[in-house]
């Protein structure tokens, strides 16, 4: 693996990332775990893709299928993640 496919998996990982949690209105995790995010969202988009029998190979594709998975991952966390309990109702 060259230095430029590196930075290519890293910019698309980045920007899936970012994408998928503005739309899920999550909070952020900063630039390293948009990074995390979206690698492991092109690994799960990537499965599903190849579940449904849809083939990428271009670059849009590429960040379409990192998107898409990035998006059903934090779905999944989201369903799995306790609600916090604000410290205000038990003061009362």
């Amino acid at each position: 693996m060259d230095v430029s496919t590196v930075v290519i998996f890293l910019v698309i990982g980045a920007t899936a990332g970012w994408f998928a949690g503005k739309n899920m209105n999550d909070g952020g995790v900063g630039l390293s775990g948009n990074i995390v995010i979206g690698a492991i969202g092109g690994i799960v988009g990537g499965y599903l893709f190849r579940l449904l029998v849809f083939a990428v190979g271009s670059l849009i594709g590429s960040m379409v299928t990192a998107v898409a998975g990035a998006v059903a991952l934090l779905f999944i966390v989201k369903l799995y993640k306790k609600p916090k309990i604000s410290s205000e109702s038990s003061d009362h």
